[in-house]
């Protein structure tokens, strides 16, 4: 596991966890835990900063939006090992389940209560999309419609063996038993960059888990930059070989189907 720092600042009241990782989110990490307090979640809420210096989680601000924890990457890895730290120190806390969402403000956050309810209701893999019937997607520029609909979700759904419409969407919920099976294991130091999104996708089709996907609403700001990690033309072929390496397999533990 990568090294890091785990700021406590609350008591586990919760059977599920809202994992949020961030990197420099500013005003836009601050208005969604403002926006997660006043909906009541039925979750503990878990911050998983990259390193981020924009003093945005500052204390006493974090304190005052009822995070219970904020866990601090200090190792190497990006979003991949931001997970990897959150989900291991939520296993370790007896979650019965988690559910992630983007700390850049783009989703709904009271969509969280229909993915804590279907983990409850035994499913292992709820994917969000925005494509489904009571979804919205808002202002989504065209090259990550195109991406996502054409490319991404087609191949993602081919691998898992399991039709899906938004897997690009970082707002999921897994369930413990899930994450805890040796036949995934995603807690090697392969996972860095955007891989264990994907091949969670994929593995929870070809164990065949219970999956399922709810409506939720990504709405991308107007008139500003999009609030995304992924720039330029280097970044993007990456998303296309992660891809490519998790619906070949290429991540998979030495263990059979």
């Amino acid at each position: 596991m990568p090294a890091f720092r785990a700021d406590l600042y609350g008591e586990k009241r919760h059977d599920y966890a809202l994992v949020i990782p961030v990197i420099n989110e500013g005003q836009r990490i601050r208005d969604q835990l403002r926006r997660v307090l006043a909906a009541s979640l039925p979750v503990d809420v878990i911050v998983t900063d990259g390193g981020s210096t924009d003093g945005s989680l500052t204390p006493d601000f974090v304190a005052s939006v009822g995070v219970r924890a904020v866990l601090t990457k200090t190792g190497s890895g990006r979003l991949s090992a931001q997970l990897r730290v959150a989900y291991a120190w939520c296993l370790q806390q007896g979650y019965a389940g988690i559910v992630t969402i983007d700390g850049n403000g783009k989703d709904n956050v009271e969509a969280v209560s229909h993915f804590v309810a279907k983990l409850h209701d035994g499913y292992d893999y709820v994917q969000g999309s925005r494509y489904r019937r009571g979804g919205a997607a808002i202002n989504t520029p065209l090259e990550r419609t195109i991406g996502n609909r054409l490319i991404h979700a087609p191949v993602m759904s081919l691998a898992s063996r399991h039709w899906l419409t938004d897997t690009t969407n970082g707002y999921r919920g897994y369930s413990r038993r899930f994450l805890l099976d040796p036949r995934v294991a995603p807690f090697r130091d392969i996972f860095i960059n955007y891989e264990l999104l994907f091949y969670l996708t994929v593995r929870a089709g070809q164990l065949r888990y219970r999956i399922c996907e709810i409506p939720v609403r990504r709405c991308y700001p107007v008139g500003e930059a999009t609030p995304t990690k992924i720039r330029g033309f280097s970044a993007k072929f990456a998303i296309i070989k992660q891809l490519a390496e998790a619906a070949t397999g290429r991540f998979n533990p030495f263990s059979p189907l």
